[in-house]
């Protein structure tokens, strides 16, 4: 029995040996920040480097046709039906539920049930960290209460709308019209313009929770 255990434990003991010999694989530079996420009203995504402004401010730029620092209704639901003809890939005048779906998964994919989120104060793609870092539990209280609330696509959105596309179908038919898209936009103009003026300005715009988030953690 001692002869068994001993020639056993041999191999075992080599294993280890040349185990511990091996040199660690080098540590490659690790993850920097994310980048940062807006989705739009109409529900198109909006993407920055983490050192530039909030995308919040190309979406606006590029909605404001007119250039006078103002989105009014009319520009507001033009932006939204701008939208509208890139998700209708078909051009059959309504986005079906095979086009939502690409949106979802390929123009949009933050707001899938199982993504990372962004910006949300997660760890970069691949990244680990070891051991705690100082605002560590800061971060975990924000991102519980992140999780607890916001779905889909709603951290990135000046509305609570986890999913705006598929919330512009009013009859529920799986299939969302031109009418249907641009009514829902005029809805969500009406509640965005809190001093019922006619006029957006980006300044007074809510910042988004994503957006909330990350200047907290930068003034830590």
């Amino acid at each position: 029995m001692t002869r068994l255990i001993f020639a056993l434990s041999v191999p075992l003991m080599a294993v280890a040996a040349v185990a511990q010999a091996q040199p660690a694989p080098p540590e490659g530079p690790r993850p920097g920040p994310r980048q940062q996420v807006f989705i739009s009203p109409a529900g198109e995504p909006f993407r920055a480097a983490p050192t530039a402004p909030y995308p919040v401010a190309a979406w606006f730029a590029r909605a404001d046709a007119s250039h006078d620092g103002k989105l009014d209704r009319q520009e507001f639901a033009a932006d939204a039906l701008t939208f509208f003809t890139v998700l209708d890939a078909d051009k059959d005048g309504t986005i079906s539920s095979f086009e939502n779906t690409v949106y979802e998964n390929k123009i949009a994919p933050e707001i899938l049930p199982n993504a990372d989120r962004v910006g949300m104060g997660g760890l970069p793609p691949g990244g680990k960290r070891k051991g705690p870092r100082p605002g560590d539990g800061k971060r975990r209280a924000q991102r519980a209460i992140a999780g607890m609330s916001l779905q889909g696509a709603s951290p990135y959105s000046l509305l609570n709308e986890p999913q705006p596309v598929r919330g512009a179908d009013a009859d529920f038919n799986y299939r969302i019209s031109k009418d249907e898209f641009e009514a829902v936009a005029r809805k969500r103009f009406a509640i965005l313009d809190t001093d019922g003026d006619g006029a957006l300005i980006l300044d007074a715009l809510p910042h988004t929770p994503a957006q909330q988030m990350r200047e907290t953690m930068r003034g830590q």
